[in-house]
């Protein structure tokens, strides 16, 4: 891959976002390809702007844009609307970036609005499927579908899909620990971060096979996003491949940034140019889902200068390193939006050599405290390189080699 990263990237688009009528907006595609299928969201009447970003949390309008549909958002006291679906059809179908034309998704937050919307499906043709978020408190069961639906019901279900003869038999997906159907509804008393998050891998799921996509090639958007990482090394040109508000959470050490400008400061004075000149990551397998790419390598590198987003505060020890490590990239559209990097973080110690091998243990063993004057050390079960090469190679190193119990007694003198 060469871009010329003398020059600056290309900006992230900016919301085009239009009123189709009172209550009704439109938002065209925030990815960088530009085009999509359309969808249709309807929400609650809220105060809020329908464009907001809260603390790297978008509105679902916002969300749906940068997975590169084209968005109309029907707010609760538009639905009473004559015609307000097929108005907002024809309203995605007139758009340029609306591709392909044929096929319409909709997401409906909250089982009331369900019940305004399931009566005006069998008039709308082109709608191919529909989210439902519920809770068994907004009506059991939920009113007929003429179309395939996901459904996202809060608590334990007093009914399934199989016993509601009024929803064609598609997915039911449950979430004990929601307090509500808003769950899913940014900037609510119940929002859930990481339950609307599950969510949303649901839903493209469930959508993009009725509707044609949009389809990206995650790996290339992935291999990209690392290349100018780790080859290109150009803040700019990582930040272009990520969407408005992103985040990186390098877990082990809680290294990283939360939004973009918090993000791009951590790769300028902590991470692209802090990485040794040999850094390098080899690739032991790879998954791929509808949005993620889950990653497990091995982060090879020489610590010939201080690596602060792995080992913050250790100086440069010359060690070359093997760091067994996993990565699940959330990509949204065709932009990245997070990364969760895991790694072991005693086997980083151990191969820069400040792993102790013994520690002393401050318990009874066996229900026996050590003589006086003496004290119990147990051997630490850490591993160091082996660790890597055991991941390259199953029959490397042998399995189960640390379950050997080793404690030792020994004076304090």
């Amino acid at each position: 891959m060469y871009v010329d990263t003398s020059k600056p990237p290309p900006p992230l688009p900016s919301p085009r976002c239009t009123e189709v009528s009172s209550g009704v907006s439109m938002l065209q595609p925030l990815s960088r390809r530009g085009t999509g299928p359309g969808m249709i969201l309807i929400v609650p009447d809220a105060p809020q702007s329908n464009l907001s970003i809260i603390n790297g949390v978008p509105s679902p309008l916002i969300k749906w844009a940068e997975e590169s549909y084209v968005v109309v958002e029907i707010q609760e006291r538009a639905m009473s609307s004559e015609g307000i679906l097929q108005r907002a059809t024809q309203a995605i179908f007139r758009s340029e970036d609306c591709v392909p034309k044929e096929k319409v998704g909709i997401v409906v937050y909250n089982g009331r609005l369900w019940d305004l919307v399931a009566p005006l499906l069998s008039s709308t043709t082109e709608i191919s499927g529909a989210v439902i978020y519920a809770s068994p408190d907004d009506k059991s069961p939920l009113s007929a579908s003429p179309i395939p639906c996901l459904i996202h019901l809060t608590g334990k279900p007093s009914y399934s899909t199989t016993e509601n003869k009024n929803i064609p038999p598609n997915r039911l997906y449950t979430y004990p620990s929601a307090k509500s159907s808003s769950f899913a509804l940014p900037f609510q008393d119940d929002f859930s971060y990481s339950l609307e998050a599950l969510s949303h891998t649901r839903n493209l799921t469930f959508f993009k096979p009725l509707m044609n996509g949009p389809y990206f090639d995650l790996e290339q958007i992935w291999d990209e996003h690392t290349y100018f990482e780790f080859e290109n090394r150009s803040v700019q040109w990582t930040m272009s491949t990520m969407v408005q508000e992103p985040y990186v959470n390098h877990i082990p050490t809680m290294t990283g940034g939360v939004g973009r400008e918090k993000l791009t400061h951590f790769y300028t004075n902590h991470f692209i140019f802090s990485n040794p000149a040999d850094a390098e990551l080899e690739v032991i397998s790879r998954t791929v889902g509808i949005d993620r790419v889950v990653d497990e390598f091995i982060y090879k590198v020489t610590h010939n200068r201080e690596i602060d987003w792995l080992i913050p505060g250790i100086p440069e020890t010359g060690k070359k390193l093997e760091i067994p490590m996993t990565a699940i990239v959330n990509i949204r559209g065709d932009r990245l939006y997070h990364e969760h990097i895991a790694w072991d973080q005693g086997t980083v110690l151990s191969q820069v050599g400040l792993m102790p091998e013994y520690v002393p243990f401050p318990y009874r063993i066996a229900g026996d405290a050590p003589a006086d004057g003496r004290y119990f050390e147990v051997k630490v079960p850490v591993a160091g390189m082996t660790t890597a090469m055991k991941v390259r190679d199953r029959n490397a190193v042998e399995s189960n080699g640390l379950f050997e119990y080793k404690v030792r007694e020994i004076g304090t003198s």
